[in-house]
């Protein structure tokens, strides 16, 4: 029997701030009954601690299977393990640099690499303000791979009341990109529809 990918992705939360878009990942597709294969690396748990306040253990209770960092030999290191695709959230400068230079030197790597060479779909939600020229080439590269660069910059036209709500509204933009069905966020429907006045032409 073939295995189903559109029900089971990677999902990695490296060393960057904004461990809180991996978390609220996590919580989201428990809900709508997606495996998830989760890896973080150490400045990840740093962070998750430190901007988060929640414990390791509490952390991977959300996920379907937690990889240690270091196992290159497992399941998701091979491409015959059948999923849907990765999101890194968020993903660091150097998991970025490593990505876009196939080093391949932990799990989370590794996984991102698998992805890429099976043609799978790979989000990086890069986080760093601002950008060097290493940072924006590195980016330009993995999208030549196929990756998708997907800074978690908010949007405001939902009028958004509170972060948790900004989150998810670039988390739904996420899942989207995946396929996955979710009502995390409202779609936009025009500014009609949405009770906002129109700019005026030309400003």
């Amino acid at each position: 029997m073939t295995e189903s990918r559109s029900t089971r992705l990677v999902v990695a939360i490296t060393g960057a701030s904004g461990a809180v878009y991996g978390v609220r990942m996590l919580e989201a597709l428990r809900t709508l009954d997606v495996e998830t294969h989760l890896l973080v690396s150490p400045a990840g748990w740093m962070n998750v601690e430190h901007e988060l306040g929640r414990s390791r253990a509490e952390v991977e209770r959300l996920a379907s299977v937690t990889h240690a960092v270091r196992d290159v030999g497992a399941s998701i290191a091979s491409g015959s393990f059948v999923t849907a695709g990765m999101v890194i959230a968020p993903c660091s400068m150097r998991t970025l640099a490593a990505v876009a230079h196939g080093l391949g030197d932990n799990l989370i790597t590794r996984a991102a690499d698998v992805v890429l060479k099976e043609r799978r779909r790979l989000v990086l939600m890069v986080r760093e303000a601002p950008f060097n020229l290493a940072h924006l080439r590195n980016m330009v590269a993995v999208t030549e791979m196929g990756a998708i660069v997907y800074p978690p910059l908010p949007g405001f036209y939902h009028r958004a009341d509170s972060i948790e709500t900004m989150v998810d509204q670039t988390l739904g933009r996420v899942l989207d990109l995946f396929g996955i069905e979710h009502d995390m966020t409202p779609r936009w429907g025009g500014l009609k529809a949405s009770g906002a006045r129109a700019p005026e032409q030309g400003r």
